[in-house]
């Protein structure tokens, strides 16, 4: 059976998205888009990850590299959680008002808190950093020793985060 196009640009599709995926754990990968073509953008990708890894670099996928590849995204795939941070920076406040993803994962915390410990009041998980927020903010910053604000900075962050972490790790 003869091998068509159309299966030739799924292979180089296939190729693509496992490069791209391994490109966003590694920096000395460049990230290709997936497009099926096997153009200078793969080439470059290919050579990159055959000269970190030891194969011969010619930018072309042969039976070795295609194994390597594949075997370096399962090996990602297979790792242990990534750790990602969340807030922006030390200087960083966020106030009422605030929105976003930022804001979600606060309120969030806030409320599984308030499923492990008693002493903690539920919130609704919005994004919006409003009064509701204020308060659960006021009340955790108070149980930490904080002086008292309605705002998430890195501390109350460091604290909300730690909190977290260790009610997963032990709690669970």
């Amino acid at each position: 059976m003869a091998y068509s196009k159309q299966q030739r640009r799924q292979h180089i599709a296939e190729l693509q998205k496992y490069l791209y995926s391994i490109s966003l754990f590694d920096e000395s990968i460049p990230q290709i888009m997936t497009d099926g073509n096997y153009n200078n953008e793969t080439i470059q990708a290919v050579r990159a990850f055959q000269n970190k890894y030891g194969l011969p670099v010619t930018g072309n996928t042969d039976n070795d590299t295609w194994k390597k590849i594949v075997n370096v995204y399962k090996e990602h795939l297979n790792s242990d959680p990534s750790l990602l941070i969340v807030f922006p920076s030390r200087k960083h406040i966020v106030k009422e008002g605030d929105t976003g993803s930022v804001v979600y994962i606060i309120q969030a915390i806030l409320d599984e808190i308030s499923r492990k410990y008693n002493n903690f009041q539920s919130i609704s998980v919005n994004g919006k950093y409003n009064n509701e927020t204020i308060n659960a903010v006021r009340v955790f910053r108070m149980r930490m020793g904080l002086p008292m604000s309605d705002n998430v900075d890195s501390v109350t962050w460091n604290l909300l985060a730690g909190l977290y972490e260790h009610m997963n790790r032990i709690l669970k």
